[in-house]
């Protein structure tokens, strides 16, 4: 190994030991060779963790190794000439110490691993992409999907046939182990999978596996509130696991599509929102739409500018599992007229030529410029 301890790990020489821990568990996760049985550097990269972890988690094993560094602590630990001698500090790593590594591992990712007994494999999780719109996530909805995926055979009741017999590969204790120098490999039979048992007579439809792949529909009950990414999760019903084991779980990911008039935040909602021209100068009242289809309606002071905002409290999106709304938020867009007939033009001339006594942010604006040019 020509790494050290901490880079095997990816951890500093100052790390505390629960980060060499969750390193740990991490990188072993991510290289064990039940997880890649036709890669020997899986294997090799595995040993190398452990070896690593054994040293570094042990106070006295650690301390030694910071200081006589790493050339000097492995070739001592292995009876070189590095003058710690055989099994540093009863540092055995074909001993018991090194079977608890797998026990620690798989604890902390989902139940531990049990020794000496039969295992069963749990069903791969699946992931479903569904799309929905926003008047579908602020009502809530029940939704049928389609979903292709192994399920228990029906026929064998996911047992994969008749006359079950001991492996004789495994004698029953569904993994077995190998060694390699001072390494002990405990890895899931490959005659039974885990299960500690044989099929004599394989069922015809699952042939032998306890599972068969099946189109299903399923309801997804999707409450009111959801936005982009929430994550649902339909407990057993992802993969059924072969010879009987624990199915996996289904977890739905939600994707809500774009409004053409609202646009959301969180909770709030936030729409633009066209007032004719006489309506922003004269003031008036106008229908504001909001989600539950009822609409709004907002009273316009006059002389209201493009750009200004109200709020309307409450008409916003559902708060995701909890009894509250969020709120509405209208940005007004003062409408200019278009394709004006002559009489109104005419009627536009009169009033610019009734207001030209008037002072406007229009006259602000062209004293500010005019004064900016002079200092030019």
């Amino acid at each position: 190994m020509s790494q050290s301890y901490y880079e095997v790990l990816g951890v500093t020489q100052s790390a505390s030991f629960d980060d060499i821990k969750r390193a740990f568990r991490v990188k072993a996760k991510a290289c064990h060779p039940d997880y890649h049985p036709d890669d020997p550097e899986a294997e090799k990269k595995f040993k190398e963790i452990n070896e690593a972890y054994e040293v570094l988690k042990d106070e006295q094993k650690r301390a030694a190794y910071d200081r006589y560094g790493h050339d000097a602590f492995v070739n001592g630990m292995n009876g070189g000439n590095g003058g710690f001698g055989q099994g540093f500090g009863g540092f055995d790593f074909g001993g018991a110490g090194f079977e608890n590594i797998f026990d620690e591992v798989f604890s902390a990712f989902g139940g531990g691993r049990r020794r000496g007994g039969p295992q069963t494999t749990r069903g791969d999780d699946l992931r479903y992409n569904l799309e929905i719109d926003l008047a579908e996530a602020y009502t809530g909805l029940k939704k049928n999907i389609q979903v292709e995926n192994y399920v228990k055979c029906e026929k064998c009741d996911g047992q994969g046939g008749k006359n079950l017999t001991t492996c004789p590969t495994c004698n029953g204790r569904g993994h077995v182990q190998t060694r390699q120098g001072f390494f002990v490999m405990e890895t899931e039979c490959p005659v039974c999978h885990g299960r500690g048992k044989t099929v004599k007579d394989p069922c015809p439809d699952c042939k032998g596996t306890g599972r068969i792949r099946k189109k299903r529909t399923l309801e997804v009950n999707i409450p009111a509130g959801v936005d982009t990414g929430v994550r649902m999760r339909l407990s057993g019903e992802g993969d059924a696991a072969m010879n009987g084991g624990e199915a996996g779980d289904l977890y739905v990911f939600i994707s809500v599509k774009e409004h053409p008039i609202f646009k959301r935040d969180g909770a709030d909602l936030y729409c633009e929102v066209p007032v004719p021209m006489t309506t922003a100068a004269l003031g008036g009242e106008i229908l504001v739409p909001t989600m539950d289809g009822k609409g709004e309606k907002v009273k316009i002071k006059a002389g209201l500018q493009t750009g200004a905002q109200t709020k309307i409290k409450g008409k916003g999106m559902p708060v995701l599992r909890a009894n509250s709304f969020g709120d509405l938020y209208v940005i007004f867009q003062v409408e200019t007229p278009t394709n004006l007939n002559a009489r109104q033009k005419e009627l536009l001339q009169e009033f610019e030529q009734a207001g030209k006594n008037n002072q406007s942010a229009c006259d602000d604006f062209l004293t500010k410029i005019k004064k900016i040019w002079q200092g030019l």
